[in-house]
């Protein structure tokens, strides 16, 4: 993965991109469709816009897979295997990603905004959202996980910041300084304030000491039903890679297009 050998942070953009494509109707590739006449596509919906990034990679390795064997393989397949390639880049475990999905030939800006979970949600909104693509609670926190990497705009967590007390005061002040009350909506601080280009359970450590960036991050240790499964994996990263592994073949198995279903995308951004 020289992507994220070139930009570390890359690895956490193309784990994001997977999650964002299996949340929506399913792991086919409808994440990485341009808008059209006939569809408005994913990419502008609210949890997409101005924050999706790696499509480069994706479009780099694709051309590469045409040149070497034509129509083969999925733009769906490669997002997955992208998506566990950047995890072992950074450290963390290794998974076997089935293959064999097919890549949809529409997309839904509606379902995107509906269906993605945000990070302003509490936890019995997290909760649901995971429910409704079939994860129990525990699933939900170990996903969550993923955000041991990667970066978030100060507009995404402005409000935890300045209005919430859960949390840590001399994180808070340091944020504070890259993140003020107004303007510099764009500018990123990691999700991960202690190893943030690791792939390792230093997200759970954080959360214990109320050192969660995102509201929704911090929602899974206040007080709740899932804090114990955060004490857990901040004690034990054995266990924390042995679940995210297997939640995320769950989440790479979520509504496939298999069969004649779909088709195999030359250019991943246009239906074919």
């Amino acid at each position: 993965m020289s992507a994220v050998a070139k930009e570390h942070r890359m690895g956490a953009s193309l784990l994001r991109l997977h999650f964002h494509d299996c949340f929506v109707n399913g792991c086919d590739a409808s994440v990485l469709l341009d808008d059209t006449s006939s569809f408005t596509g994913e990419k502008t919906a609210g949890p997409n816009v101005n924050s999706l990034r790696g499509f480069d990679v994706i479009d780099d390795i694709k051309t590469k897979l045409e040149a070497a064997c034509p129509a083969v393989v999925s733009c769906a397949d490669i997002l997955a295997l992208a998506a566990r390639d950047s995890v072992v880049a950074l450290g963390g475990p290794s998974w076997n990603v089935g293959l064999g999905r097919r890549d949809s030939t529409t997309a839904s800006k509606d379902d995107a905004t509906k269906d993605i979970p945000s990070p302003l949600m509490d936890l019995n909104q997290l909760i649901s959202a995971f429910s409704n693509k079939g994860f129990n609670a525990n699933e939900m926190v170990v996903l969550s996980g993923a955000h041991t990497t990667g970066e978030a705009r100060c507009q995404l967590f402005r409000g935890r910041l300045y209005n919430e007390t859960s949390i840590d005061s001399t994180l808070a002040t340091s944020l504070k300084q890259n993140c003020p009350t107004t303007g510099g909506d764009t500018n990123l601080s990691p999700l991960d304030a202690t190893t943030n280009v690791l792939f390792d359970n230093a997200y759970f450590k954080n959360l214990v000491n109320q050192k969660g960036l995102l509201h929704s991050d911090q929602q899974l240790f206040s007080g709740g039903s899932t804090d114990s499964q955060v004490t857990t994996y901040s004690n034990n990263p054995a266990s924390f890679f042995v679940d995210f592994a297997s939640a995320m073949v769950k989440m790479g198995n979520l509504s496939p297009l298999t069969g004649s279903d779909g088709q195999i995308r030359t250019n991943c951004h246009k239906i074919n």
